[in-house]
């Protein structure tokens, strides 16, 4: 019984010490060896490893995978033309140099984030301060991310981190700008509109004028040819009348005659004061003498 009591300490003596001296590196993690408080090995390759047991070395796991930083709030920047700007960026970054991270930042990946924060937007304030709000917008952002990584390649080696990439998410005018900047957008839509307006009206005032002339050009030669087809008309109705007159000049005295009395006589109200005896009413005597007027 106390053979098998000394053979189960001895198991779990042999466990420990190994629970103490074996330790696993995953291939996402930096292994960093203590000895005695101080850094004696980094490993960066995985798999299983062994060790001093504590406490004369200790192990700690670094995330060697890319890291995103965010940036923690939206600060106004001024740009060339002294509008200011809200820019939201993102940063990514990994764990290159475990030591020198180690020993600027400790172990806490929080720590690099809260100093490199303020590096990243010193760096980006710079380069928008040199651009103008048409480059921010469109022409010149991928200029502005790398000059930011240009910026930050000195202080990312003194953390022992590497710049992978930065990227700026979201650029927009500040809250006391943007009301304004939209009542600038609204009145230059208005004088295009009203611009618009003008020329339309103008060219509906250009074509009305011209199709009135072509109106009253069109009336004109109409009235023209009409008159003449009018004229043509009477003259030749004239010419045989003359001609119809000439062969009965008292057919045509009658007929004369008969067109006076329609003309005079157009309306049963119309009073006239006349002698019978008159010239004008020889047609309706018929002999062509006239009457003699009868004797009271």
């Amino acid at each position: 019984m106390n053979r098998i009591g000394i053979i189960l300490a001895g198991a779990l003596l042999a466990l420990i010490i190994a629970s103490s001296t074996i330790y696993v590196v995953d291939q996402r993690e930096f292994a960093v060896v203590y000895a005695l408080g101080e850094i004696k090995e980094v490993i960066s390759e995985p798999g299983l490893k062994l060790k001093q047991p504590a406490p004369l070395q200790n192990v700690v796991f670094l995330d060697r995978r890319i890291q995103t930083l965010d940036s923690p709030e939206s600060r106004p920047i001024f740009t060339a033309e002294k509008k200011s700007l809200v820019i939201d960026w993102l940063v990514k970054w990994r764990v290159v140099e475990p030591k020198q991270f180690i020993r600027n930042n400790g172990v806490n990946l929080r720590n690099a984030e809260n100093r490199l924060a303020p590096i990243v937007q010193a760096a980006l304030n710079e380069e928008v301060t040199k651009r103008t709000v048409g480059a921010m917008l469109s022409a010149e952002r991928e200029k502005v991310m790398q000059g930011v990584i240009k910026r930050l390649v000195d202080d990312a080696k003194s953390f022992g981190i590497e710049i992978v990439d930065v990227r700026i998410k979201r650029v927009d005018f500040a809250v006391n700008i943007t009301e304004s900047v939209y009542r600038r957008m609204e009145s230059e839509r208005k004088r295009v509109a009203n611009e618009l307006r003008s020329t339309g009206g103008a060219d509906g005032e250009k074509i009305r004028a011209d199709a009135d002339r072509q109106r009253e050009i069109i009336v004109a030669e109409a009235y023209r040819d009409a008159q003449k087809l009018k004229g043509e008309g009477d003259a030749k109705a004239s010419a045989l009348y003359a001609d119809a007159f000439g062969k009965d000049p008292q057919f045509a005295q009658f007929y004369r005659s008969l067109e006076a009395y329609r003309s005079t006589f157009r309306s049963k109200s119309d009073v006239m004061v006349m002698d019978p005896s008159s010239e004008f009413f020889k047609a309706l005597r018929g002999n062509g003498s006239a009457s003699p007027v009868p004797k009271k």
